[in-house]
C-alpha cells in the first residue's frame, strides 16, 4: 500500500478533515480520497438537504476504465457519473470501493444530494392536464424552480396592466382618449410631444388577447426573474427593456403614426435574460397536438424566428422592432449581469453548470 497521490502522482496523501469525516487529501493537487462508505457518511452530515446519503450505492453511468491506479489496490480504477443529470466524473475502485475526486469538484460532490432534489422538480412529466392546458390556451407550460420569496412586483405589474386595461378597454371612446394621450407615435415623440408616452404606452394593451398573452409571459418568466434580482431592481430592468424596444421601434420606423401600446417589449427583455440565467428550466412547446419540452434556448430561438419572420413579411400591428430591441437589451444585461447574480444565488450557479442534464 502506499499513500502516493492516485491523481496527480506527485503528492502524498495526508489525513484530511471533511465534514466530519477523516478522508486522504493530497497536499499537491487538492484531491480527495474516500474509504468506503466515507462519502457517503460525509455528505450526510454537510448542509445539503439530505441527511442520510446514499450516493455510493447509485453512481451514475459506467464511463469506462479510469488513466489512474488505486493508490491501496494497485488496480486501474473505473469512471462513473456521480449520479444520472448529474455528470460529475469520479474515479471508482471496484477492488477496494474506494473514490477519488479532483480538487474542482468538491462543493459540485458536496451539493449534489440538493441538485438530485432540484432535478425531480424540474424533470417532472407533462400531465393530461399540462397538455390540455396548452392545447386550449396555446400557451407554454413552465417547468422550473420555484422562487424563493413572494414575487410582490411582478404580481403588481400584473394587477397594474390589468386594473388599467380594464377601466378604458371596454368604451371605444375612452380607449380613443387613453390611446390619444398615453400610447406611444415615433412621430409625435420626436416632435416633443406626450414624452411620458414612452414609459406609459408599456401599461396599455390593444385587447384582451393582447393583455392575456403578455400578462402569462409575464408570471412565468417574473417571478424567478425578481427571485434573483431583488424587487427594485427587477422592476427598474423591467423599464428599461421597455425603454430599449421603444427605441429600437423608433429607430426603425421615426415617422410612424401608429400607435404603439404593449408590455411585449419589456417582456421580451425578461426573456433575454432568463435564457442566459435559467438554462435548466424547461418550457414546453405545441406543434398541433405533440407536445415537447424545449430548453430556453430552443423555445427563444423560435420566439425570435417568429418575430424576424413577421418583420421581413412586413407584418402591420405588431411592433416586431420592439420585440427584437427589449430582447437584445436583455441579453446584453444577461451577460453584464450573470456573474453578479451566480454570485449570489448559489443553486441557480450550480444548475447552470454544464454537468447538469436536464430531461426534456
Amino acid at each position: 500500500m502506499t499513500n502516493i497521490c492516485p491523481g496527480c502522482h506527485d503528492g502524498r496523501l495526508r489525513v484530511f478533515k471533511f465534514h466530519g469525516e477523516e478522508v486522504d487529501c493530497c497536499r499537491q493537487c487538492g484531491g480527495l480520497w474516500f474509504e468506503n462508505g466515507e462519502l457517503n457518511a460525509a455528505l450526510s452530515k454537510a448542509d445539503n438537504g439530505d441527511d442520510n446519503v446514499r450516493i455510493e450505492e447509485t453512481l451514475g453511468d459506467q464511463l469506462g476504465i479510469s488513466s489512474r491506479c488505486c493508490h491501496r489496490c494497485d488496480l486501474a480504477m473505473q469512471r462513473y457519473h456521480l449520479m444520472a443529470g448529474y455528470e460529475i466524473e469520479v474515479d471508482l475502485c471496484h477492488g477496494c470501493s474506494g473514490i477519488w475526486i479532483d480538487e474542482h469538484e468538491r462543493t459540485k460532490v458536496v451539493q449534489s444530494p440538493k441538485v438530485r432534489q432540484l432535478l425531480e422538480e424540474l424533470n417532472g412529466s407533462i400531465s393530461v392536464k399540462t397538455w390540455l392546458f396548452q392545447f386550449l390556451s396555446k400557451m407554454p407550460v413552465e417547468f422550473n424552480l420555484k422562487p424563493k420569496s413572494t414575487p410582490l412586483v411582478t404580481y403588481l405589474l400584473l394587477a397594474l396592466n390589468i386594473l388599467i386595461f380594464f377601466a378604458y378597454g371596454f368604451n371605444l371612446s375612452t380607449t380613443d382618449m387613453v390611446f390619444e394621450n398615453f400610447a406611444m407615435r415615433s412621430n409625435d415623440l420626436l416632435a416633443g410631444h406626450h414624452p411620458w408616452s414612452l414609459v406609459s404606452h408599456m401599461f396599455l394593451h390593444g385587447d384582451i388577447m393582447h393583455l392575456a398573452g403578455n400578462m402569462y409571459f409575464l408570471y412565468v418568466v417574473g417571478d424567478n426573474l425578481e427571485d434573483v434580482l431583488g424587487r427594485t431592481k427587477f422592476f427598474a430592468l423591467y423599464l428599461l427593456c421597455g425603454l430599449a424596444a421603444a427605441a429600437a421601434q423608433i429607430a426603425a420606423d421615426p415617422g410612424s403614426g401608429i400607435y404603439m401600446v404593449g408590455a411585449s417589449g419589456a417582456i421580451a427583455g425578461l426573456f433575454g435574460m432568463y435564457l442566459m440565467w435559467f438554462r435548466h428550466a424547461s418550457l414546453t412547446f405545441m406543434f398541433v397536438v405533440f407536445q415537447k419540452k424545449l430548453s430556453p434556448m430552443a423555445f427563444f430561438a423560435i420566439w425570435l424566428g417568429f418575430n424576424i419572420f413577421g418583420l421581413v413579411m412586413a407584418g402591420q400591428g405588431v411592433a416586431y422592432w420592439a420585440h427584437i430591441g427589449g430582447f437584445v437589451m436583455g441579453l446584453i444585461l444577461g451577460v453584464t449581469l450573470k456573474t453578479r447574480v451566480m454570485n449570489n444565488n448559489p443553486m441557480l450557479a450550480l444548475l447552470n453548470e454544464p454537468e447538469v442534464k436536464i430531461a426534456r
